[in-house]
């Protein structure tokens, strides 16, 4: 693999010398408060986990009493409902701060670390003469080094919190829905577990659909943050020449490059419109179909009376949870495009620092 920065780098360049000086932050002086922190956020999910579990079986209990018009459960069930909802509300607190103060620290970390880098030896002096994408560094420290620190945090969170509860839920599905018979050509055909089977298919085919329309996202975000990145250098470069003699038609020079750099810029953001339209279609769709798809499905069972109203909105509610679960890839495409798209904007910076240093 080339190492002159010449030559644009490649992806995989670019996510390692991103981690290579990120990931300082999870050692050395600062790693025992980063994974206490990490512990934090862990024993939050497991906790939000169990309270949503409990909570489950909560709307069974109480749906079940509905069914029966029985009036004293009912009450029972408002009490327990009560310290569940109390639990789920400090849970989500706790869950926000611990997220938060872990972002918050890593983005000190890194900013503190790219500066030090940036600045350090004359660096920042010697930057302008190499060629290579480090345009607008102050930049790409101030706001790429927090997308790409703030990011990979709500991923990892929303990624464990997603396997936890689609193997918890999966379970639940399995024990109320239980199998489905249905007549077929004279006969009749089980189909074990099918409320489990139909909430992976239908999110393998969410999933792929998603998938397939915004597979040019990270491509289209990219190339807003270069636009924006030139945009900025040149309003900087005609700042930074505005003290000096100028030609008569040096302003309207001036306004013409700038006004393509702005050009370029709408037009990007207009091909981002357009993509995140196409998801939106998908993931809003999807949102209004789940719950009802969980229903319609626990019906056949209800209608005959092998199911109870109340587990029949159990199962609803858990097939939703399941559903949500499996859709973490599609809820999160668009922010792991964005991530990808900072870090590597880091990544390049640090780059060609490492050469301004091997050329000295």
């Amino acid at each position: 693999m080339s190492l002159d920065p010449y030559l644009p780098p490649d992806q995989r360049r670019l996510l390692y010398r991103f981690w290579e000086s990120a990931s300082g932050f999870w050692r050395g002086r600062s790693g025992g408060r980063a994974w206490l922190l990490a512990a934090a956020m862990v024993t939050t999910v497991l906790l939000q986990l169990w309270t949503q579990y409990r909570l489950n079986f909560w709307n069974r209990d109480f749906f079940d009493a509905v069914g029966r018009r029985d009036g004293l459960e009912l009450w029972r069930q408002a009490q327990h409902f009560v310290p569940l909802a109390a639990a789920s509300v400090l849970l989500a607190i706790v869950s926000v701060w611990a997220r938060m103060t872990t972002q918050r620290e890593w983005r000190r970390w890194l900013s503190g670390h790219l500066y030090d880098f940036w600045l350090g030896a004359g660096r920042y002096r010697r930057l302008r003469f190499m060629l290579g994408e480090h345009q607008t560094p102050e930049y790409r420290i101030a706001e790429d080094a927090k997308v790409a620190t703030d990011v990979p945090v709500d991923l990892v969170v929303g990624l464990l919190s997603s396997v936890l509860n689609a193997i918890t839920f999966i379970g639940v599905l399995w024990s109320v829905g239980g199998s489905l018979v249905i007549p077929a050509l004279g006969t009749h055909v089980t189909i074990p577990g099918y409320l489990v089977l139909a909430v992976v298919g239908y999110s393998v085919l969410v999933t792929a659909a998603m998938m397939f329309i915004g597979r040019h996202l990270m491509r289209v975000l990219e190339e807003c943050k270069r636009a924006e990145a030139d945009l900025r250098a040149v309003g900087a470069h005609l700042r930074e020449s505005g003290e000096r003699p100028l030609r008569p038609d040096a302003t309207q020079d001036g306004r013409g490059v700038i006004g393509d750099a702005l050009a370029k810029v709408i037009a990007q953001w207009r091909a981002l419109c357009w993509q995140l339209m196409r998801m939106t279609l998908v993931s809003q769709t999807n949102l209004l179909l789940t719950p009802v798809i969980g229903l319609l499905l626990c019906m056949p069972k209800y209608l005959v009376g092998l199911m109870s109203l109340g587990e029949a909105v159990q199962a609803a509610a858990a097939f939703t949870i399941v559903q949500g679960a499996f859709n973490w890839i599609t809820d999160s495409y668009a922010r792991l495009a964005e991530w990808r798209s900072s870090a590597n904007r880091v990544a390049s910076l640090l780059l060609v620092l490492d050469h301004v240093d091997r050329s000295e």
